[in-house]
């Protein structure tokens, strides 16, 4: 199993000097959130951010849990991502989602909020992203996103794309199968984080992979890619025993990532400490 940890507070300024900290104390990825009026939250820009953390690490993985990429054009969400795996030197994954639509910048500024076509944005922009990828000349004809003959270039350093994991809110048959498509899960529990509950999907992954479904657009997981079981949660950073003894149990039903994610406290101060603490290794 893999650690990362969310920086849920401290925004782009101080986001690399956290992200350093994180690599230095052993974490394996690190990553920020992608908001833009949530609340009363102060959000900077998730790429922005991204590109402070990467300039300040050279080891630790990057990404967003997770991108909304349903309220942004599929070509340009492309070039930030190629830009951004460039700028890492072949660091950055890209977990997926149809978005929070309590952000204030969905409904109120016009995007789409009903599932089923957020769902079709997410396929349509996941599929453009994966054409360009390649850095060759290519068209794109959709229910929601055309364009004629284009070439994003230079194209990102991970091939033959930058690895998309998609969330899963188990057990909905749509929102997984979408998974299967690509390189990973980003597990979405009704009952949070529940070993027993994870191995249900685990058990449902395996066996569909197992017999090679893939559906829509994409051609499916790259060969030789480990396909990653992501789950999110607590522990406690002032016992080390106890903070293993709940990801061991995650491990034991499949899951290969832990991001350690404290969305309910924003204190700078106890992020840092958790962070200096280090990952829950089991």
């Amino acid at each position: 199993m893999r650690y990362g940890i969310v920086l849920t507070t401290g925004g782009a300024r101080i986001a690399g000097d956290l992200a350093a900290e994180a690599e230095a104390a052993g974490w394996d990825g690190v990553f920020t959130f992608d908001g833009v009026a949530i609340s009363d939250l102060a959000l900077d820009d998730p790429w922005i951010t991204l590109a402070a953390m990467a300039l300040r690490t050279e080891r630790v993985i990057l990404g967003a849990m997770v991108f909304a990429p349903t309220r942004r054009r599929p070509w340009l969400f492309a070039k930030e991502a190629f830009t951004l795996d460039r700028l890492s030197g072949g660091r950055l994954v890209l977990p997926v989602g149809l978005g929070a639509t309590d952000d204030k910048a969905f409904g109120n500024v016009g995007e789409p909020i009903e599932a089923r076509v957020r769902a079709e944005l997410l396929d349509e922009t996941l599929a453009i992203v994966e054409l360009l990828s390649l850095g060759e000349e290519a068209s794109f004809e959709g229910a929601h996103f055309h364009f004629g003959p284009m070439a994003l270039r230079p194209a990102p350093v991970q091939q033959p794309r930058i690895p998309v994991w998609p969330v899963g809110a188990w057990p909905h048959a749509k929102s997984m199968g979408r998974t299967l498509r690509w390189d990973g899960v980003v597990v979405q529990l009704a009952d949070g984080a529940d070993p027993a509950r994870l191995l249900e999907v685990t058990a449902w992954v395996a066996a569909k992979r197992a017999m090679a479904i893939t559906e829509g657009p994409a051609d499916g997981p790259v060969p030789g890619r480990p396909f990653e079981v992501v789950v999110d949660g607590r522990t406690p950073g002032d016992d080390p025993a106890g903070a293993a003894s709940i990801t061991r149990a995650h491990a034991e039903s499949g899951a290969t990532w832990w991001i350690e994610a404290d969305w309910e406290h924003t204190d700078l101060d106890a992020l840092r400490a958790r962070i200096s603490a280090g990952p829950p290794r089991h």
